[in-house]
């Protein structure tokens, strides 16, 4: 541990000389193709239900696992950051993301193909909280919004690229390109980030608690998979209700032992620091609304405009665009100006989004569905990342592993949370229209069921907006050029 620590510390030292461009290159590429995963098979699913010939809801779970072994294996992270270096574990994490991809690629049945997005899934998410630790500890206070832009970047338009990426492959190429394509990508960030990636984390080597380990995996486990099931199987469903039992049992044990016992997985003291704790709250609200946006806007589209699933992909990348070049735009202006001068006019714009969208109907065109997800987009950059790197800005430098897997954790919950929540209540929208109708079993009455239980949960999204607005309310202004200096003092 001496050796060690005293390497990690020697490195840390002469930070300030480090190239960071290389760096931020290997990271970012080796983010996006992590988290274009995630949606990248979208609109691949029926294809490959007739390539294995497998049921929607044995073909679901290469999304689902994909998500379920993320959230998994995020709270964890901040404990093995601090048993080895950072190059170690970024290179631990794209290698296995490569296997897994070569895996994917190569699958002769379905088995190995779910394999190989689980191995995906396991570098991937190590990777996540490496990225923005990496970030946080090699940029003083005052540059890290423009970083953080970069990777928020990364982690709001890869996601939204994926099902419109995946389109064009199906339509010209065979599925198989999904993950022959992402292969150069890896090796690039690979190859550059073992060249020029330095250490920037102390090397501690705690004590590690297996059996918080066990509650992690079964508490965030168990929230994740029951939220994203109750959409498909509804939350009567015995599968549902007590996974998410058990999932909600272990994660208050989960909790309550990292506060008792000397080495936490996730160490708890971060929700100390009064601002951290709002911006998580605001980050989870806000990752609700945009996830349960990206699933409900392409059913709308295609359930009662009847575009096709390219059509509504290409639909809904003009406001992933946009949403990527804002990003590092509101990273700059957050450096620039403060926090409150960038997040308050995003959930206001957030807010006017949902209001807008909760008020379409059957005669809405397509570049007005366009322009009010280019809105929407556009707000949710101006929010996610200085929200985020407001929130870490304030802790101590021990806590950085903790409050990014925090944010990490949360915001794949939070995804989950949303979608199961949001579907839920366009399911009673329907459902409600459909009790009140004289026929109900006439097709005009189920079309106009559908658009009512969109409008109704758009309605609901417009709720959580408000509430945002409200926590926004609460935001001071950073003191971050004081602490830049102060953190320029400790480093020396």
């Amino acid at each position: 541990m001496n050796v060690a620590g005293t390497a990690a510390k020697n490195k840390k030292i002469e930070i300030s000389n480090v190239k960071r461009a290389p760096i931020i290159i290997s990271l970012l590429i080796g983010a996006f193709v992590g988290i274009l995963n995630e949606t990248l098979l979208g609109n691949a699913l029926p294809e490959l239900m007739r390539a294995f010939s497998v049921t929607p809801s044995t073909i679901q779970w290469l999304s689902t696992a994909y998500m379920l072994v993320v959230g998994v294996l995020v709270p964890i992270t901040a404990v093995i950051q601090q048993w080895f270096t950072t190059k170690q574990l970024f290179l631990t994490a794209m290698i296995t993301f490569l296997a897994g991809t070569l895996l994917a690629a190569v699958a002769p049945s379905f088995g190995f193909l779910l394999a190989g997005r689980i191995v995906q899934a396991l570098g991937t998410g190590l990777l996540l909280p490496i990225t923005m630790n990496t970030i946080l500890l090699i940029f003083p206070p005052e540059k890290r919004g423009g970083a953080m832009g970069l990777i928020g970047l990364v982690m709001m338009f890869a996601p939204a690229l994926g099902p419109t990426l995946s389109g064009v492959i199906i339509d010209s190429l065979n599925w198989r390109w999904l993950f022959y394509a992402v292969i150069p990508f890896a090796a690039i960030s690979i190859i550059v980030g073992a060249k020029y990636l330095t250490n920037v984390m102390e090397i501690r080597k705690p004590k590690i608690d297996i059996f918080s380990i066990i509650l992690s995996t079964l508490g965030f486990g168990g929230i994740v998979y029951g939220f994203s099931k109750s959409g498909d199987l509804g939350w009567s469903d015995p599968e549902v209700y007590w996974t998410l039992i058990v999932g909600a049992v272990s994660l208050v044990w989960f909790i309550i032992r990292q506060l008792k016992i000397k080495n936490p997985i996730l160490d708890l003291r971060t929700f100390k620091y009064p601002v951290f704790s709002l911006m998580v709250v605001l980050v989870v609200i806000i990752m609700m609304t945009m996830f349960s946006t990206m699933v409900l806007l392409p059913m709308f589209l295609q359930g009662v405009l009847l575009v096709t699933a390219f059509k509504s992909g290409l639909i809904m990348l003009p406001g992933s665009i946009l949403n990527g070049l804002m990003a590092p735009v509101s990273g700059k202006l957050f450096d620039k100006f403060g926090p409150r001068v960038v997040v308050i006019p995003g959930v206001l714009l957030i807010a006017v989004a949902m209001w807008l969208f909760s008020g379409i109907d059957a005669s809405v065109t397509t570049g007005q569905i366009i322009a009010i997800h280019c809105l929407l987009m556009v707000a949710i950059a101006l929010v996610m990342m200085p929200t985020q790197t407001h929130g870490l800005n304030q802790l101590s430098k021990d806590l950085y592993p903790h409050g990014t897997a925090i944010f990490t954790t949360l915001q794949q919950v939070a995804g989950s949370l949303g979608t199961a929540l949001f579907i839920s209540r366009m399911s009673a929208g329907q459902s409600d229209y459909l009790a009140n109708s004289t026929n109900p079993n006439d097709q005009a009455e189920i079309g106009a069921a559908a658009l009512a239980g969109f409008e109704a949960a758009f309605t609901f999204g417009l709720i959580f907006a408000v509430i945002a607005i409200v926590v926004s309310l609460f935001i001071k202004r950073s003191k971050q050029r004081k602490m830049a200096g102060l953190q320029m003092q400790i480093n020396k």
